[in-house]
């Protein structure tokens, strides 16, 4: 468990920063230099992730339940996911849908805690949902008073939210039917 909490640290210590204090981002980003700063960023992050997908693995071996959630929760969980990947290609692809979440990232990582939350019960699912859950909502309410750094995007165009909801939708498929099963080795449909 302590790889994995460690791994979390790192991740958010780092992913918490603009949240704190934007100010002290901005000025060590001017010091060092942007490249340098997001290069440093991205390791440190990378590496937290990394103590996290590790750190995960292994509490599973040995699991701690704090309580076991009804089959049904499974299902709810599964339709809560439903507009994960369309809020994730959102974030970078500009059109309603981007303006009508605000934050489509933010609304997309609430959602995927929220709903693993709800289908998992042991002491390392807690950890890792709930603090990506509490990091989530703590970044939303931080953008109320900050301007959040510029995002990465694509082109506007009047395609983009219909390309959000066809390729979304077909990568929610796709993970559901293959890639959780794959990628987590759990099946989500078996």
């Amino acid at each position: 468990m302590s790889v994995l909490v460690a791994g979390l640290l790192l991740f958010f210590a780092i992913h918490s920063i603009s949240i704190v204090n934007a100010s002290w981002r901005d000025r060590i980003a001017a010091r060092i230099g942007t490249l340098t700063w997001q290069g440093l960023y991205a390791l440190l992050a990378i590496a937290g992730l990394l103590l996290i997908v590790w750190g995960y693995g292994l509490a599973r071996q040995d699991p701690l339940v704090l309580y076991q959630p009804p089959d049904w929760l499974r299902h709810v969980a599964t339709l809560l996911l439903i507009p994960l990947f369309p809020l994730l290609l959102a974030a970078y692809l500009p059109g309603r849908i981007q303006t009508a979440s605000k934050h489509p990232m933010l609304a997309a990582t609430k959602l995927w805690a929220l709903a693993h939350l709800l289908a998992n019960g042991n002491l390392a699912d807690v950890l890792l949902f709930g603090s990506f859950l509490a990091w989530a909502v703590a970044d939303r309410i931080s953008l109320k008073r900050r301007t959040p750094p510029a995002a990465p995007a694509l082109p506007a165009s009047r395609f983009n939210d219909a390309l959000v909801v066809v390729l979304g939708l077909a990568l929610y498929v796709g993970f559901v039917l293959w890639g959780h099963g794959w990628l987590i080795g759990v099946p989500l449909i078996s």
